[in-house]
């Protein structure tokens, strides 16, 4: 019914607009009496044999909503009825930021992708901090943090401890964003130098606490074997909990899109099935160095995509391209597999 009536429908409107008009009308339908735990009964899959323990959380399921989708925590309780395992947030700064120009977002649909250059756009940390002290779902939530673009890179630590500061009691876990290619120089930051830097400063303020939170890192498909193994060394030397592989490809390759598209588009991150190789490569290539746990996304299209990723050594996965194209029944199948 999705892919015969709703996404055509979709699909005729301009990316972004799709986006919060699906959104939009999910919160009202859900507002409906009984209506959430009708959507909640269609595509939950509840079974004890899905259940994960990770990073000293207890998971439902292993498939979570990647980052990207609800950046301001706007529709928590909407998106958990749909039978996710646990959601992020964000990317989430400090100030609240407007993002790159617009259009921004692009289908590739002959690719069954999206280009996207959104730039951190989002509401700012206090703001969304708020927004979740108020949700009423009980799902694991997980905050993706970043710097500001007017932020220097020799100053970025003061942007995700300012985050960290502002969501530590509102979010279960965090995830340090240093590989999206949409804020100029941000990858920089995952150099051996300034990554240390910035995680060993967040686990000092985590060790402080009473209670720690599991971080996690997210980085870039594009790095080389020798860019990974440093930061493999990086995550164990500072001790934090794990790593979210991968972020957006800048890579081109192997595309059916005609390159006078794409050069029409520009700049961006690649996400959805040109990025399954190459994800799945990469936490192929962590848990044969190390025993980090992997949270595995890029280019999970169907369930054996998902179950790829599990083979490869992925602990838990995240959708955000493949929930596009294929609707929130990709989830269930997934799960029923």
């Amino acid at each position: 019914m999705y892919k015969i009536f709703i996404r055509p429908l979709l699909f005729s409107l301009p990316p972004e607009t799709a986006h919060h008009f699906t959104l939009t009308l999910l919160k009202t339908l859900l507002k409906i009496p009984l209506m959430k735990s009708l959507v909640s009964k269609l595509f939950s899959v509840r079974n004890p044999k899905l259940r994960r323990t990770a990073f000293g959380l207890d998971f439902p399921n292993p498939v979570g909503l990647a980052a990207g989708f609800d950046k301001n925590a706007a529709y928590i309780d909407e998106l958990a009825c749909l039978g996710f395992g646990f959601i992020e947030i964000g990317t989430v700064t400090p100030l609240p930021q407007s993002g790159n120009e617009k259009p921004r977002l692009f289908r590739l649909s002959i690719d069954t992708a999206l280009i996207n250059r959104m730039g951190f756009n989002n509401d700012g940390a206090e703001q969304i901090a708020e927004r979740l002290k108020k949700r009423k779902s009980k799902i694991i939530i997980g905050g993706n943090i970043g710097k500001n673009k007017i932020t220097p890179n020799e100053n970025a630590v003061d942007d995700y401890v300012k985050c960290f500061e502002a969501l530590f009691d509102r979010v279960d876990y965090f995830v340090v964003n240093v590989s999206s290619p949409n804020t100029p120089g941000l990858r920089e930051l995952q150099d051996k130098a300034p990554l240390m830097k910035i995680l060993n400063t967040l686990q000092e303020r985590n060790n402080k606490r009473q209670k720690r939170k599991p971080i996690l890192l997210k980085i870039a498909p594009d790095l080389t074997s020798a860019q990974l193994d440093d930061v493999i060394e990086v995550i164990i030397q500072t001790k934090i909990d794990g790593i979210i592989a991968a972020n957006t490809t800048i890579t081109r390759n192997e595309l059916l899109t005609p390159q006078s598209k794409l050069n029409a588009i520009g700049a961006g991150g690649l996400s959805g099935a040109p990025l399954r190789k190459l994800s799945t490569h990469m936490i192929q290539y962590i848990t044969g160095k190390s025993n980090l746990p992997v949270i595995g996304v890029g280019g999970i299209m169907n369930a054996e995509d998902a179950e790829e990723k599990f083979k490869a050594g992925a602990l838990m996965i995240q959708l955000y391209t493949g929930f596009i194209y294929e609707g929130p029944a990709i989830l269930r199948r997934i799960c029923r597999q």
